[in-house]
């Protein structure tokens, strides 16, 4: 599950991303370099040709719809646009309902009861829009195929009003073992079309002082070499977009994680995917993070 998106822009800039649902089940697969792949593409590789890369960034998308929204207010705060996952998932939109929901909890503010914003999300057009659309992200864990029946008979027949599908699972227990599934060769970076992830990371702007407690720890140090190097191949050095985790010789014939907490571009996908749940992504000490200018 997944997409892809092409923007041309003023000044002969091109915005170009790829999409990968977190949900996918082979340990292999590395969406950063499915998006080199994706790059190479006869019907995109004519844009790049010629072109300078001068930006990179990415993060993880909160798609699961109607189903995962979560208690919107907490005491002493509240959760507003994308932070609460309000995107249309057929549409691929979410700027509206984002801008909405925070409208609606402005609104609660001066009322003086923030708790009011859960009732007013509740019977806004915010919360109709997206109960129709409930069912399409889920309908395609059954597949392309069946995703895409799902979705006409949601959109034509049901018109939402059909029973609501559940999600399979969380993203962390999609993956397969590794020796189920087909490793992946990915063409090397050419440095024209396709690059590798340090230097692309080198133009995310990201920064976190040196000297700062690393944002990104471990429940159990021993969990990496323990379970998801040998279950599952180490998938940490792959689903991570900016190279944070690799696997290194620990000087006795054995292998360890080495964490890169420089690297990161705080997109979440770790503490997301990680099969073991033994990633803990806390917020930097300092805002440390990536500047995006240009995204």
């Amino acid at each position: 599950y997944g997409g892809s998106f092409m923007y041309h822009m003023e000044n002969n800039l091109v915005s170009v991303g790829f999409v990968i649902g977190l949900d996918y089940t082979n340990p292999y697969l590395s969406p950063y370099d499915e998006f080199q792949r994706f790059k190479l593409h006869p019907k995109f590789r004519s844009t790049f040709d010629g072109a300078k890369r001068i930006a990179y960034g990415a993060r993880a998308l909160n798609e699961g719809g109607y189903q995962s929204i979560p208690a919107v207010t907490f005491p002493g705060g509240a959760i507003i646009g994308c932070g609460a996952g309000f995107v249309n998932v057929p549409k691929i939109k979410g700027t509206h309902t984002a801008m909405k929901t925070g409208m609606l909890a402005a609104e609660a503010i001066c009322e003086g009861n923030l708790n009011s914003y859960q009732e007013k999300l509740d019977t806004s057009w915010v919360a109709e829009e997206l109960y129709k659309v409930r069912n399409i992200r889920p309908g395609f864990h059954g597949g392309l195929y069946k995703g895409l029946l799902n979705a006409a008979k949601e959109t034509f027949f049901t018109k939402g009003k059909g029973k609501t599908l559940s999600h399979a699972s969380t993203d962390h227990e999609a993956l397969k073992p590794a020796e189920q599934c087909k490793p992946i060769e990915y063409p090397k970076p050419d440095g024209i079309i396709t690059f590798d992830k340090l230097t692309s990371v080198q133009l995310s702007g990201t920064n976190h002082e040196e000297d700062q407690p690393c944002h990104l720890t471990l429940k159990d140090d021993s969990v990496p070499t323990s379970i998801n190097l040998p279950l599952y191949d180490g998938p940490e050095a792959r689903f991570c977009p900016a190279g944070v985790y690799e696997y290194i010789d620990d000087g006795n014939g054995g292998k360890k994680l080495n964490i890169n907490g420089q690297n990161c571009v705080h997109c979440k996908t770790c503490d997301i995917k990680d099969p073991t749940q033994n990633i803990c992504w806390e917020t930097p000490e300092g805002s440390g993070g990536p500047r995006y200018p240009n995204m």
